[in-house]
């Protein structure tokens, strides 16, 4: 008899009806709300003299996307057109119907898939929605948490539940153990190199294997977080001690409550002999840091490599795609990788802006100086991150290294920045890079943030290693 999986287990203690095609009603536990979409939703509710039927306890709000990260920003500084007044909305709707709200300067502040977990909001076994696309992030907690748009925020708020698509279900095994400089974010631009941006459309991931158990509960956020690139909503881990030891650090709740929450989530994994729709292995004893050349994820090569040749992209499509990738990125087939400028680097986003990424970036940068020319600014995932890095010194370290040291939010993963980076070449610890994403003309290198500081250092993309003494 086989077993069920984590994804099954969740699944089917939250449907309460099921309909025509595979859709089914599930109820929702939680959301996190963003000024997007949030707070025109509840500014929406308010009008209407409706009041949400989710409870003060199942809403976590932050202003993350259109909130200035200048140092000195106020309340309701933006980087958008239209975005303090989006700001102000969901701070005040909030503030009507009782929910948290975490003001801009609060140590609660912070990217949404970065400071829910943060302040222990995020449980396993739970549903749990947001109006962004990485909402899959926090999946790395054994949550089934995935993205909605604005319609379905409203209907979430009014109904506490929502029709969903089932996923089939696909199993990622990783083995093997990660070189030195080789972190979480390489797996995943290696599974994208391999597979492309669709190798989960339709599915729901579950990652597992033996390097799984060994990261941290940040470099699983940042696996997951990369799964929404592979074309999916949902990704999974299951929970574990690590995941544990973290909730009992974050979760505002008794020792006695945690302990017992714990010994029903331990019974959240997928059980031995459950079978997916799909499965996937990849050994990462081999894996070099890995770096993007074109306008996709799956534009992706080792460091140490070439951008490949159009030629030997195989089907017509791919090969039209690519060499629309190497126009607009101003890259020549054959061209090594280690021979690009850059003018730009950037560490920051919901993908690779945690206190373990800042380490990892101040150890390269730290006696260093970014390179003549180069622009390199840091917004820090959240503003308790930062006042950790503040802490522990590593602020300064990238101000000597001429980085500039923003304020927890968005950033210039999207292009909130405005122009400063239109038309110029950046690095960056980000998720996406089709055409325009962090400016008019920009062209943007997905990498870890420990490329992403090597690379600001010499002023081209850089093997991490070569500066840490690791090759």
């Amino acid at each position: 008899m086989s077993g069920t999986t984590l994804f099954e287990k969740i699944w089917s203690a939250h449907q309460v009806g099921e309909l025509p095609g595979g859709r089914a009603a599930l109820v929702i536990d939680r959301m996190t709300l963003h000024e997007l979409s949030g707070g025109y939703a509840l500014r929406d509710m308010e009008t209407s003299g409706e009041r949400p039927h989710l409870r003060s306890d199942q809403i976590f709000a932050v202003a993350d996307h259109a909130m200035s990260t200048a140092p000195d920003r106020g309340p309701h500084d933006s980087l958008s057109p239209g975005g303090s007044a989006m700001i102000a909305s969901l701070e005040q709707s909030c503030r009507i119907f009782g929910y948290r709200y975490a003001p801009p300067d609060d140590e609660a502040h912070g990217i949404v898939h970065v400071a829910g977990p943060e302040q222990g909001f995020i449980l396993p076994g739970t549903t749990h929605v947001c109006g962004d696309s990485h909402t899959c992030t926090v999946g790395a907690f054994g949550a089934l948490a995935f993205a909605v748009g604005s319609t379905e925020v409203a209907t979430v708020l009014r109904r506490s539940a929502l029709i969903v698509q089932r996923p089939k279900t696909m199993r990622i095994t990783l083995t093997g153990q990660l070189g030195p400089q080789v972190f979480s974010k390489d797996v995943a631009l290696r599974l994208l190199a391999e597979h492309g941006v669709r190798l989960a459309l339709g599915y729901v991931i579950e990652f597992a294997g033996p390097l799984v158990e060994s990261l941290s509960m940040e470099a699983r956020m940042t696996l997951c977080n990369m799964a929404a690139e592979m074309g999916t909503r949902y990704a999974l881990i299951a929970p574990d001690d690590t995941t544990f030891d973290y909730l009992r650090r974050t979760v505002p709740a008794s020792p006695e409550m945690i302990e017992a929450a714990i010994l029903s989530w331990r019974g959240l994994g997928t059980d031995p002999g459950a079978t997916f729709d799909r499965e996937i292995a990849l050994d990462v004893g081999s894996l070099v840091p890995q770096v993007s050349w074109g306008t996709t994820p799956q534009h992706t090569v080792g460091v140490d490599g070439s951008v490949p040749d159009p030629v030997a992209a195989g089907d017509a499509g791919t090969q039209a795609g690519a060499e629309r990738a190497l126009r607009y990125m101003r890259l020549q087939p054959d061209q090594k990788l280690a021979s690009v400028p850059i003018d730009a680097a950037f560490i920051g986003s919901c993908t690779n802006a945690r206190l373990s990424d800042l380490r990892a970036a101040a150890a390269i940068l730290k006696g260093r100086k970014v390179a003549a020319g180069v622009r390199a600014m840091c917004t820090p995932g959240s503003m308790k991150i930062r006042a950790q890095a503040e802490t522990e010194g590593l602020d300064a370290v990238f101000k000597a290294a001429g980085f500039e040291w923003r304020k927890a939010g968005c950033s210039n993963c999207a292009g909130r920045e405005g122009p400063i980076w239109a038309d110029l070449r950046v690095i960056s610890s980000t998720n996406r890079n089709f055409e325009n994403r962090q400016g008019p003309g920009t062209r943007t290198h997905l990498a870890s943030p420990a490329t992403v500081a090597a690379s600001a250092i010499t002023g081209r993309i850089t093997d991490p290693r070569s500066l840490a003494g690791a090759i």
